[in-house]
């Protein structure tokens, strides 16, 4: 069992930055891959960026490359989602989740999952 809790949203003007932390909790937390998914009123949830358990393979979304950065810190049980330049298309819930595997960053492949923070960026 993996428990997850986002934090770190808010709201901010266009091209300022915002670090969101997933909190993360039980025993076999850190073998996990984690992602980040976000997702925008009216709209499917979408792929942000992922992080193999180790640190050592990432991959972000074409939309948010360059600008989003990824990590975590195993002793300190936190994953982070450092978002610079952020724009107004970037506004959404952004959500967690963990899956055993660091593959296609597809929903299915995803047991567990925060309850989301909302980012709000304005023009």
């Amino acid at each position: 069992q993996v428990e997850l809790v986002e934090s770190g949203g808010g709201l901010v003007q266009a091209g300022a930055s915002l670090r969101l932390s997933c909190a993360a909790s039980g025993d076999s937390w850190r073998k996990y891959a984690i992602a980040w998914f976000r997702q925008a009123p009216q709209k499917e949830r979408e792929f942000v960026a992922h992080i193999s358990w180790t640190g050592g393979s990432v991959d972000y979304a074409n939309s948010v490359k360059g600008r989003f950065t990824i990590s975590r810190d195993n002793p300190q049980n936190t994953v982070y989602l450092q978002m610079n330049s952020l724009k107004p298309e970037d506004t959404a819930v952004y959500y967690c989740a963990a899956a055993p595997n660091f593959g296609l960053p597809a929903i299915i492949a995803y047991a567990y999952w925060g309850q989301g923070t909302q980012v709000t960026v304005s023009s």
